[in-house]
């Protein structure tokens, strides 16, 4: 049984360190390498150290221009991998500024709906303010004209009483009868 649960060990190790071609190093199989080098295994032994000593020079400078050749290549090569991400870097800063004015535009067509909707509320408010205030005005003329009715009723109630009112002279008699008869009031 230990021998089953160490070949399940191994197996899993092995699947974590399998070199399998996954996106992540899909590289390793798709990179070109360059073809080997003529400089190597090339040297042959010259009779003369003078006769070495030039052909050494030459390889060097041979290798130095193939050498310098790589890192103009590499130099373009850089530069255009710059430009590409400043081209990128430059397209998602435009994309982000549209994004934002965008925004921007929708949230102040948002406010002037919002302003248009409290413009009509307010209108509204007003009207129905105006509205209250003719309604409580017309209220206190008619309670002012049902006061005055009332005045001019009790004012000819009291002018049609008041011709129905004794002289002076009868006056004195009607209490002195009053006074002597105290039950006819």
């Amino acid at each position: 049984m230990a021998t089953a649960a160490s070949r399940s060990l191994l197996h899993t190790t092995r699947r974590l360190f399998c070199t399998n071609a996954t996106p992540k190093n899909n590289h390793q199989n798709t990179h070109k390498f360059l073809e080997p080098d003529s400089f190597i295994g090339s040297w042959e032994t010259p009779k003369t150290p003078k006769e070495a000593e030039a052909k050494l020079a030459r390889l060097r400078r041979e290798y130095g221009k193939q050498v310098k050749v790589l890192r103009k290549e590499y130099i373009v090569e850089v530069e255009a991998l710059r430009i590409e991400k400043q081209r990128k870097e430059e397209a998602r800063k435009e994309a982000i500024r549209v994004a934002n004015e965008e925004r921007k535009k929708l949230k102040a067509e948002a406010a002037k709906v919002r302003a248009e909707e409290r413009k009509i509320e307010q209108e509204e408010f007003r009207k129905l303010l105006l509205k209250e205030r003719a309604e409580k005005l017309e209220n206190w003329r008619v309670k002012e004209k049902r006061q005055e009715e009332k005045k001019k009723v009790k004012q000819e109630l009291l002018h049609r009483q008041s011709s129905n009112w004794i002289d002076g002279r009868e006056l004195e008699k009607k209490i002195l009868e009053v006074m002597v008869d105290g039950t006819q009031i």
